[in-house]
């Protein structure tokens, strides 16, 4: 079994997709992005989609390569994701996979979690609280019942919260208990590098992100999408806070601001979901590539 699959993990902003090209290049290989911001082919800009000239002809695999109309959950990208890898295998020996999305990397690399049955009408039972006395009210019930997914989860994201919420409600057991129970056997060995930065510096990259992002154009981007606000792929920074601009809920500045804040948020969040795996190799992000290729090296040394 050696087929190689190296991981590139660590919060937005920092660095990881010129990370992923180096070792593209070097192993000769291709890129499987499992950011599920970036699936979506209307959301470009808010999502930080790798342009042609980061890509440096690096073939990049599922990018914009679906719609924001279209259904797609993290059991379907587990399915895509490990028949796409399994072709490039056949030609290449590794390959590389990227992403800030924590759960969807996990799919890849050790399958999904199994949950018990929703009772009936639980379901439509958070839908009215959340209607009815907003967001605010799942967030303090998932704090309650879960204190440790509270801390991970985009707390933002009222179909995250309700599910996680609705099976609490069908177990009486916290959502936590019922991750990481599985660990799927996968027909390649693992490599996951992380990058990191002290928080200040973060930060600053994550502030001047949203400001470069904007100037590029993010609020067009958003006011193309307005009509779709209510969809689930759009229940995520960068967009949410612009709805509320464009429908005179808010300022502009405090919009961009919001943004800026929800995305140090979304950061801390990955970073403590990061913290769970043991087996990470983690380098500052100013870290040479090249040093980076050469501790994967000795690790795919060991591994052979």
């Amino acid at each position: 079994m050696n087929k190689f699959l190296i991981t590139v993990i660590g919060p937005t902003a920092i660095g990881k997709t010129a990370l992923a090209v180096s070792l593209a290049k070097h192993f000769n290989t291709e890129v499987v992005s499992s950011d599920s911001r970036q699936f979506y082919r209307e959301m470009s800009i808010g999502t930080a989609v790798p342009g042609s000239d980061e890509q440096q002809n690096i073939p990049h695999h599922f990018v914009q390569h679906i719609s924001v109309v279209t259904p797609y959950s993290v059991g379907n990208f587990e399915t895509e994701a490990l028949q796409k890898i399994k072709e490039l295998h056949n030609a290449h020996e590794t390959v590389i996979l990227v992403g800030g999305s924590g759960l969807y990397t996990e799919a890849v690399l050790q399958g999904l979690d199994t949950f018990p049955k929703v009772l009936p009408g639980i379901r439509e039972k958070l839908n009215r609280v959340f209607e009815e006395k907003g967001i605010a009210a799942l967030q303090d019930q998932l704090k309650e019942l879960d204190p440790d997914y509270y801390q991970i989860i985009d707390l933002q994201n009222p179909h995250r919260l309700i599910r996680a919420l609705e099976v609490c409600l069908s177990s009486g057991k916290p959502y936590s208990s019922f991750l990481g129970q599985l660990k799927t056997v996968r027909p390649f060995k693992s490599i996951i590098v992380g990058l990191k930065a002290d928080r200040e510096i973060l930060y600053q990259r994550i502030n001047a992100r949203v400001d470069e992002m904007m100037e590029k154009g993010l609020l067009e981007e958003v006011r193309q999408l307005l009509p779709h606000k209510d969809l689930n792929a759009l229940q995520t920074v960068g967009y949410k806070e612009l709805f509320a601009y464009l429908e005179n809920k808010c300022s502009l500045e405090s919009a961009v601001d919001e943004i800026k804040k929800n995305t140090r948020r979304f950061a801390k969040r990955q970073l403590t979901w990061y913290r769970k795996s043991s087996d990470v190799h983690w380098f500052d992000y100013q870290t040479s590539h090249n040093e980076i290729i050469g501790a994967i090296e000795k690790q795919v040394d060991l591994l052979k």
